[in-house]
């Protein structure tokens, strides 16, 4: 009997990362015990892929549309859109969404992107109270997860606007780095309004009391109207459903026809559930065809410069999902393609996105292994595929060949 073919996605978001030379000019990923990446890597085809075309943003809602197979020269609309398609907020013809941060502001800086990685508890709070005091029918509010939230404004000139990503820009002056442009004094005024009820609010008295950061601001930005992509059903046939603790995959999923698997323990932090994410992934696969995994953790330790957490994070995908994974579809007597690779780099040496080409596996195609033994930075270099448009690798998976690769060009 013919064995079912099932596909996994797996990124460890932003675990690429730049040499150090404190520790023998190696990368976390080579640092890092990996075993089971490591064996896709043996046992596959690598490269490195491009998930971030020239003249878009450099970030997350970028590169993992280019990972589900969509060119982002063609469909990318704004980060926004995805996280409001996440929450089930539907917009009216003429509203832009915008991803909103909790921050922290300290004499006229951007003192940090999370607040301190605020709970989501304390976050529904303040979110609540900006809604209450703030909404109308031209302004909404929506509670996300932790610091991630949703801004929802009346009016398409603010498509116009040129926002810039909270975590690109710790500890720059507030005037330097602004909304700008069309619709900004309303914008800034919104936010100048928002802070002051956020620095008056219980939440924040309590924070400020125990030493922690206070979520006295809010940053708007990742402004857009919902894409329109065809779904992995009617580009492939086959079902899908993706599994992470961040709005914006979840959004990115649902925009391509996918379920969402809430996975309890999922917090896009350090102390996500990693055990809870690989066993509901494999489950997912029995269910589903496709499945994609996104893990959050290592992206956060390269924001907030953590060689330590880095390492640990990838260890813990690698066995804690990854391996769970591996192992079950074995038992199972599945027939498992894989493809393997961050979103994007984020350095910790930067400590935010950069935008050079991912190390990347494809497992379990019809093709020889190539050269590579490990999976890594350098390593991949060796591999049989070079550099590729990442947004064609899951066709490559799918078919099971890297002919797509190959067609049209790079």
């Amino acid at each position: 009997m013919k064995r079912p073919v099932k596909y996994l996605v797996l990124v460890p978001d932003g675990a690429a990362d730049y040499p150090d030379p404190v520790r023998d000019g190696l990368t976390p990923l080579q640092s890092a015990r990996v075993p089971h990446m490591d064996a896709l890597a043996a046992e596959g085809v690598c490269g490195k892929a491009i998930t971030l075309p020239e003249g878009l943003p450099a970030g997350s809602d970028v590169a993992n549309l280019s990972i589900l197979g969509y060119d982002p020269r063609l469909y990318y609309t704004g980060r926004g859109p995805l996280e409001a398609a996440s929450m089930g907020v539907d917009l009216a013809p003429d509203e832009v969404a915008f991803r909103c941060n909790l921050v922290t502001i300290s004499e006229g800086k951007l003192v940090d992107y999370s607040a301190g990685h605020i709970s989501t508890e304390e976050a529904r709070e303040l979110i609540s109270a900006l809604q209450s005091e703030l909404g109308d029918n031209g302004i909404s509010f929506h509670s996300g997860v932790g610091y991630r939230h949703l801004l929802v404004l009346k009016g398409t000139d603010y498509l116009e606007l040129r926002c810039t990503p909270p975590h690109d820009v710790v500890g720059r002056s507030l005037e330097e780095i602004m909304p700008v442009g069309r619709g900004a004094d309303s914008l800034r005024r919104l936010m100048e309004r928002a802070a002051e009820i956020l620095g008056n609010h219980p939440v924040n008295e309590k924070r400020r009391r125990s030493g922690l950061l206070l979520a006295n601001g809010i940053w708007p930005w990742g402004q857009g109207r919902p894409p329109r992509i065809p779904s992995i059903k009617e580009r492939y046939g086959i079902s899908g459903c993706v599994i992470t603790a961040v709005d914006l995959i979840k959004g990115l999923g649902l925009s391509a026809g996918m379920e969402v698997v809430e996975v309890p323990g999922a917090t896009g932090y350090y102390d996500t559930d990693y055990g809870a994410k690989g066993e509901y992934a494999a489950k997912s696969l029995e269910e589903k065809d496709l499945v994609l995994v996104h893990v959050e953790a290592p992206d956060e330790a390269g924001h907030e410069g953590k060689w330590d957490e880095k390492v640990r994070a990838l260890e813990r995908i690698d066995s804690l999902v990854l391996g769970k994974i591996m192992e079950r579809a074995e038992e199972r007597g599945m027939e498992l393609r894989v493809l393997l690779l961050p979103d994007h780099p984020t350095p910790l040496k930067v400590r935010t996105h950069t935008r050079d080409p991912v190390p990347f596996v494809l497992y379990g195609l019809k093709e020889k292994p190539d050269r590579v033994r490990a999976f890594h930075e350098r390593s991949v270099e060796r591999g049989a595929l070079g550099v590729v448009r990442a947004w064609k690798l899951l066709d490559a998976l799918v078919h099971g060949t890297s002919e797509p690769l190959r067609r049209n060009g790079k």
